[in-house]
């Protein structure tokens, strides 16, 4: 069964999109006549009067020791670069990460949203479209966004099209790899057991891990979790749980109604209530408890993004801590057709828009398509040579820095709004560039990223904005959350009748007006393919 392309990751790629569609840059096989020619060119065109200034959202993560990202060296290239050919100051908003939403949505009220703004989030980009608070960007991509529109590409672009126009610019997301789950190695070779492959034997293995505590930590876990979220998750299981359905009944129906999901909660609570998972859980919102469970050798087995252990805020303390632990990648939760199906991402990431208060959608535009040139990607995300990175074989490898060369989010993945992911103009580059990011672990991220884009479904587009899910859509996933913890921790004689109580709740509360709403534009979509 082939499922479809995802909405969740839309709006944030097509914001990037939009940005990089401005502005055209020079090419390596430019002569120097014709660099020469374009130059003067470009100085004849300048702007001229008193600068325009650019506002640009940036999510403040809040990293310790994070630059002032208003002045830093990514942004004063961006200045030096874009800003001074175009008589243009390219000013950041910041948005806390955690809060981007509902911050959001007080900018749009009050008119005051950055020129380039982006979410993740595809019910906002759609409310926004439906109550026209956006800029429809068609006709500006067409006369300003060529090398943008290029970069992209028609399938990309799709993805921020609502009701047939170009409503957002969703950025590309060059890895689709999503989640992944990470056992130590090091514990099950003190146990002399094999790598699980199943859901009896990750059973067995996490007892083993709890009774004979091969680690010899004070309050071992076998399996870490954390408040539901992406990181520190369940995983796969809930799929290896659901049982044969229609693409009609996959695609529309919430998990809660789908055939094996309540056994999988079930699972978990079994798991809970043998003390397999970490006992407080469901108060460590953020995950640094999590964080530093890993970190500090606890921890057996967890799920999280596909490239979580190698990353430097875990890989480098748990060395420090624990210099024998070895996470590898598993894959662990097999259905009822013999394989390991995960979600994995569309091809497309962030969702960029231009809200319709702005007074300067050409020059947005223009930012955009200058970012897509593939130099400027590559300065953004890498920086200088034996300053912010080192060639290795010929893949870029970042230095870690602090102050003003710091990046505040992965790769600048949050000023490099047309692209999420690594961008070296090769797939097989991009997937050495990644495993590269952890020295020593190469070939644990090389294995990661092949099982977790192995046996994947992605979520399925739907190319018309739901009334129901823009109404109810936060509402129901701050209750799948509040539901899915509440169920792992309960009493196990509690579980089915409160199971049936949440899910009751949950349909009432908007799910029953979603999955009609759902059925309806499904239907529409399949008979326009006739």
């Amino acid at each position: 069964m082939k499922i479809q392309k995802m909405l969740v990751i839309l709006p944030v790629l097509t914001l990037l999109t939009s940005a990089l569609a401005g502005c055209s840059s020079d090419t390596k096989n430019e002569s120097k006549a014709t660099s020469a020619a374009t130059a003067t060119e470009a100085a004849s065109a300048k702007p001229s009067g008193p600068p325009t200034t650019l506002t640009v959202e940036i999510f403040d993560r809040g990293i310790q020791g994070q630059p002032d990202l208003n002045n830093n060296t990514w942004t004063r290239y961006i200045n030096d670069n874009f800003g001074k050919q175009n008589n243009a100051i390219v000013k950041f908003i910041p948005v806390p990460r955690s809060q981007e939403i509902d911050k959001l949505n007080v900018l749009m009220a009050a008119g005051e949203a950055p020129d380039i703004s982006f979410t993740y989030d595809s019910p906002t980009i759609s409310r926004y479209s439906k109550v026209n608070g956006i800029l429809q960007l068609d006709d500006l991509l067409a006369k300003h966004g060529k090398e943008l529109t290029n970069y992209l590409g028609k399938t990309v672009l799709s993805y921020g099209l609502f009701n047939g126009k170009q409503m957002a610019i969703p950025a590309k997301r060059t890895s689709l790899a999503w989640g992944g789950m990470f056992i130590r190695k090091d514990w099950l070779d003190k146990l002399g057991m094999p790598i699980p492959t199943t859901r009896d034997e990750l059973y067995n293995t996490l007892i083993a891990f709890r009774d004979k505590n091969p680690g010899g930590v004070n309050g071992v876990i076998p399996w870490g979790l954390a408040a539901t979220g992406f990181n520190y998750n369940t995983g796969n299981l809930t799929e290896s749980y659901w049982g044969k359905q229609t693409e009609e009944e996959f695609v529309t129906a919430p998990g809660w109604l789908k055939p094996g999901n309540k056994d999988a909660l079930k699972f978990l609570n079994k798991l809970y209530n043998e003390k397999l998972i970490s006992p407080d859980f469901a108060l460590d919102k953020t995950a640094k408890q999590a964080d530093a469970d890993v970190t500090n050798g606890k921890v057996g087995f967890f799920s999280a993004n596909w490239d979580y252990p190698l990353r430097q805020n875990i890989s480098v303390p748990l060395k420090t801590n624990v210099p024998s632990a070895n996470f590898v990648p598993v894959d662990v939760f097999k259905n009822y057709e013999g394989k390991y199906k995960k979600i994995a991402y569309n091809e497309n990431g962030v969702n960029v828009f231009i809200p319709k208060s702005s007074k300067n959608a050409e020059l947005a535009i223009k930012y955009l398509n200058w970012m897509s040139d593939p130099k400027v990607l590559f300065f953004l995300q890498y920086g200088l040579e034996g300053v912010n990175h080192k060639m290795v074989d010929g893949i870029p490898q970042v230095i870690n820095q602090t102050g003003d060369n710091m990046q505040t989010s992965y790769l600048n993945l949050d000023l490099t709004l047309v692209v999420n992911g690594v961008e070296l103009g090769d797939q097989q580059k991009n997937i050495k560039a990644l495993a590269a990011s952890a020295p020593g672990l190469e070939a644990v991220a090389e294995q990661s990223y092949k099982i977790n884009t192995t046996d994947t479904y992605t979520g399925y587009f739907y190319d018309t904005p739901s009334e129901s899910n823009i109404k109810f859509g936060k509402t129901l996933g701050d209750m799948n959350k509040q539901m899915t913890d509440k169920l792992i921790v309960c009493k196990p004689a509690e579980f089915d009748s409160l199971y049936d109580k949440l899910v009751a709740e949950y349909m009432a509360a908007g799910g029953q007006a979603v999955m009609d709403e759902n059925v309806k534009i499904y239907k529409a979509m399949q008979a326009n393919k006739k």
